[in-house]
């Protein structure tokens, strides 16, 4: 049986016409009939598992929300981005290009995460952070503030990314970083 279906209602986003969705069957925090956010098409969220699309959140393109991860706020996933697991992606945050958001890492506030960029274990993104090209983030890493990490940078373990840094190729080349 579905867990959701597409309603009537549309809008159009960056050129995209999307769908609200709306909870055909109670599970996790979700209730049978509840509104949800809205999608493309029935790809951009998994039928199967606990995840949801809520508030004005919206997943557009090629981009899959599956497991139990939640998008909700104002966030967008698009393009080709996956977001699976425990992920949570929400407030303004942008997931996008061939990212991917999993285990039980959060991306939030207006933090962007694209190109091949990877978030994932109890990473957390946000504030006004950008991880993006082959970068990683994992383990209990954090990347906050208006710091960017590039290139294929990878920040695991318990280290802090944060204030104005920005961090190519697992150099930090201004700012701050705390391992």
């Amino acid at each position: 049986m579905y867990k959701y279906k597409l309603t009537e209602e549309t809008k159009v986003v960056a050129g995209v016409t999307v769908h609200r969705i709306q909870a055909l069957k109670s599970f996790g925090n979700v209730t049978e009939g509840d509104l949800g956010g809205w999608v493309a098409s029935e790809d951009n969220l998994s039928q199967e598992g606990l995840c949801w699309v809520s508030g004005k959140a919206c997943v557009s393109g090629n981009a899959c929300v599956s497991g139990k991860a939640m998008v909700f706020g104002y966030a967008w996933v698009y393009e080709d981005a996956q977001v699976y697991g425990d992920a949570g992606v929400f407030e303004n945050a942008r997931v996008y290009g061939n990212a991917k958001v999993f285990g039980y890492a959060c991306v939030s506030g207006d933090a962007e995460v694209s190109g091949n960029a990877q978030v994932y274990g109890n990473a957390e993104v946000f504030e006004d952070a950008w991880v993006y090209e082959d970068a990683q983030v994992y383990g209990n890493a954090c990347v906050s503030g208006n710091a960017w990490v590039c290139g294929d940078a990878p920040v695991y373990g318990n280290a802090r990314v944060y204030g104005y840094a920005w961090m190519s190729e697992g150099v930090i080349t201004s700012g701050e970083y705390k391992q």
